[in-house]
């Protein structure tokens, strides 16, 4: 067995005839959270990986093995639920309604632009079809976020900057947001459904304006020479 116990985010500073040469790993998102596991590479030598407790592995990481020899993770294609917002009777928030959600359940999420994807789990499925999303099952490469206070940066890659932002100013933020949202439509998968949907806005403003009224002004005319 190979022992590994480094591993270089991205392959950065590396030569890319070094990341050529070196053999490959694929491995799903169950064994990249991981920072200890067994594995076999492309060149079918087995591998002992210790990391540093708390390393995730991400596709195009590369692990340095005890001869210094190079293995490229790759994120191997596993199943997910892919989820998108109903371009019919929805818009893109929906998703970022839906991630919200997602996060307050501390379910591990993919973010991208159009689509989040999560790990397939029928309850979840069932919670985004009621929000007006549209969930799929694929087989795709899970690369979830890895959290604002994880080790390293977004993907748990550490890119090596320190941002000390001091403006002298003591921010205190305390946001109190609940969200109840409730949907009577069932989109399953397609979201070949026809709604009729009647939005009946009732804004009931109670403005109350009080502007003083002028005073009056008193001009006195005096007689010239006085």
């Amino acid at each position: 067995m190979l022992t590994v116990n480094k591993l270089v985010p991205a392959g950065r500073g590396l030569a890319p005839v070094l990341l050529k040469r070196a053999t490959t790993v694929s491995l799903d998102w169950d064994v990249r959270q991981k920072s200890r596991f067994d594995a076999t590479d492309s060149a079918g030598r087995t591998l002992g990986v210790f990391l540093s407790r708390g390393t995730q592995a991400r596709g195009g990481d590369v692990l340095v093995a005890e001869d210094g020899s190079l293995i490229r993770v790759q994120a191997a294609a596993q199943p997910v639920m892919v989820v998108r917002h109903c371009t019919q009777h929805g818009t893109p928030f929906d998703l970022t309604r839906a991630a919200y959600h997602l996060g307050n359940r501390h379910v591990a999420i993919e973010l991208q632009p159009d689509h989040l994807k999560i790990e397939p789990d029928h309850v979840l499925a069932e919670m985004l079809a009621r929000m007006h999303l549209i969930v799929t099952t694929e087989d795709a490469a899970f690369e979830p976020e890895g959290g604002a206070y994880a080790a390293g940066h977004g993907h748990g890659h550490s890119h090596g900057h320190d941002h000390a932002h001091d403006h002298g100013q003591s921010h205190d933020h305390d946001h109190d947001h609940t969200h109840d949202h409730e949907s009577g439509h069932v989109h399953g998968p397609g979201c070949n459904h026809d709604h009729d949907h009647d939005h009946d806005h009732d804004h009931d403003h109670d403005h109350d304006h009080t502007h003083a009224s002028p005073q009056p002004v008193t001009i006195t005319h005096r007689p010239r020479g006085a």
